[in-house]
């Protein structure tokens, strides 16, 4: 497994597979990997002749107040990780290299972005296309991998993939749980012990809005006031948003007609926690 940390370097050893007729697969992460990377290396990795993880820790999508400082490093343990499923290049460029000297271009997709995520964190989704967008240009794929628990992260990249005509594939891979159904994600490793019992109470409200939405329930504000009272009966736990959208504007439903996503993120401790299902009403037989 080849270690590449200069953007230069990078593209270098893309164009050289490409003019061979290498299909080339890409793993974005900012590290701290687990098994819901894995998963997506993995799925990455029976769908590509040759394969890139990235590990960089990308300072533009972090607020002011936000744990930039403190996101878990675990570089070695990443590359072990990597090198154990068959990665053949970990990219891990410095921020300097990424953001030189006068750098001064930002991507923005106002509409997607506006809501849930991007109006909690004004500056994150600005900060994640704009990096996606020079990934993918110093990485050159033609498929990249993502993970569906940063649903609008996923949707964003989509829009931004056909919006820019960048000719990456992007494929969605389903969110990797716990056993008790604790969506796998690098900020779990904050959580104290007892917060860690508690956290799955996120993941129990998006299943008790999927479940009133399959005996029927179609009003939209009606299926986020199952969501609502779940989290409320665990008091350690504050709501950001519960939310009933259209899966691809991520605009929020009045009425549920066929297919919803759910979405979801919490405070719990000085964790915020996101999680999100995806649900389709049950046909009625006429």
């Amino acid at each position: 497994m080849k270690i590449v940390r200069s953007p230069t370097a990078m593209t270098d050893w893309s164009e050289r597979l490409l003019r061979e007729g290498v299909n080339i697969g890409f793993v974005p992460t900012m590290g701290a990997l687990h098994d819901g990377h894995r998963a997506l290396i993995r799925q990455a990795r029976l769908r590509c002749d040759a394969l890139v993880v990235s590990l960089f820790v990308n300072p533009t999508q972090f607020g002011p107040q936000e744990d930039l400082a403190k996101y878990p490093r675990t570089l070695p343990q990443d590359r072990a990780l990597c090198r154990a499923e068959g990665v053949d290049v970990c990219f891990e460029p410095t921020a300097q290299a990424m953001y030189p000297e006068g750098f001064q271009t930002i991507v923005t997709l106002p509409t997607i972005a506006r809501r849930w995520e991007g109006e909690r964190r004004p500056h994150h989704f600005s900060g994640v296309a704009t990096v996606v967008t020079k990934l993918f240009g110093m990485v050159r794929p033609q498929l990249a991998f993502f993970g569906q628990k940063d649903f609008q992260q996923s949707a964003l990249v989509r829009q931004l993939v056909k919006d820019l005509n960048l000719g990456v594939e992007i494929s969605v891979c389903p969110t990797v749980r716990e056993a008790d159904g604790l969506a796998m994600s690098s900020r779990n490793v904050y959580l104290t012990q007892d917060e860690r019992t508690r956290a799955v109470t996120l993941y129990k409200s998006l299943r008790a809005g999927a479940e009133a939405i399959r005996r029927g329930v179609t009003d939209g504000e009606a299926v986020q006031s199952v969501m609502v009272q779940v989290v409320k009966g665990e008091a350690a736990m504050t709501i950001d948003y519960l939310a009933v959208c259209d899966p691809f504007t991520l605009e929020p439903l009045s009425t549920v007609t066929s297919r919803v996503v759910l979405l979801g993120a919490v405070r719990i401790g000085s964790v915020r926690l996101i999680d999100n299902l995806l649900v389709t009403l049950p046909r009625r037989s006429s």
